[in-house]
């Protein structure tokens, strides 16, 4: 399935940095970092790594981690940049591990990118150990709501203007879409937000965690215009153990 990632991979990586965008560093790092720690998690998976970016964080607090993204240009990245953790090819879809293998699986902005999600959840739940915890940082449902013809605006980034005003249309209904910026275009999914948590609940996950973060230092700016909508979430479940 063409979804944009090996096309975008080099844009991706550049519009990145070192430090990640305004949303990573600025909103979601902290609270994610301090699930991690919370978790008393040895082992991990990061689905959909990507460049490594928080597998690299993760492995800095001292867990063993390993990335799992189908895309090799990012993945060259993530090895290039980190060669204490192990980068493997693989779908969320179809993980490349054995069962009840790691503590923690984080999946950090990746979900809108995965179509299957119900083999995702399997997965996720074959590999975690019993009592092992899934990490989520996902774009809330109310901003993948998106109206047509506001796919590639500023919308995300914190590039509106102060008084215009956010879209959101048809909620209910799931969809995918492409959005681009700077090079970049991707596929991503739309669901509301039962489309992510029923899943989990129906497979006998407990919900541990569940935030709206939003950004407390940063460019003023960027810092009212993301605190004005719940751009994201935080969840974390927890298999029976």
């Amino acid at each position: 399935m063409n979804n944009g990632w090996d096309s975008s991979a080099a844009a991706w990586v550049a519009d990145m940095g070192d430090q990640g965008d305004f949303p990573r560093a600025y909103v979601l790092d902290d609270p994610m970092i301090a699930r991690v720690r919370a978790s008393g998690a040895e082992t991990a998976l990061d689905l959909g790594c990507g460049e490594g970016r928080f597998s690299r964080i993760m492995q800095c607090h001292g867990l063993k981690v390993t990335g799992v993204d189908p895309t090799p240009a990012l993945l060259d990245v993530a090895a290039a940049r980190d060669t204490k953790s192990a980068y493997v090819r693989g779908r969320a879809e179809a993980v490349p591990m054995i069962s009840g293998s790691v503590d923690l699986v984080v999946s950090y902005l990746s979900l809108i990118d995965m179509e299957d999600l119900e083999t995702v959840y399997d997965e996720v739940i074959r590999v975690l150990r019993p009592g092992g915890r899934f990490l989520i940082a996902n774009l809330s449902s109310f901003a993948t709501a998106v109206p047509e013809g506001d796919l590639t605006g500023g919308w995300l980034r914190g590039d509106r203007n102060a008084n215009q005003p956010f879209g959101c249309d048809n909620y209910n209904q799931e969809r995918s879409y492409w959005i681009g910026w700077r090079g970049i275009r991707v596929r991503n999914f739309h669901r509301p937000m039962q489309g992510y948590m029923a899943p989990l609940l129906q497979r006998g996950l407990t919900l541990t965690h569940f935030e709206e973060p939003v950004p407390s230092e940063g460019p003023p700016d960027k810092v009212a215009t993301f605190r004005r909508a719940p751009m994201f979430v935080v969840m974390e479940w927890q298999k029976p153990g």
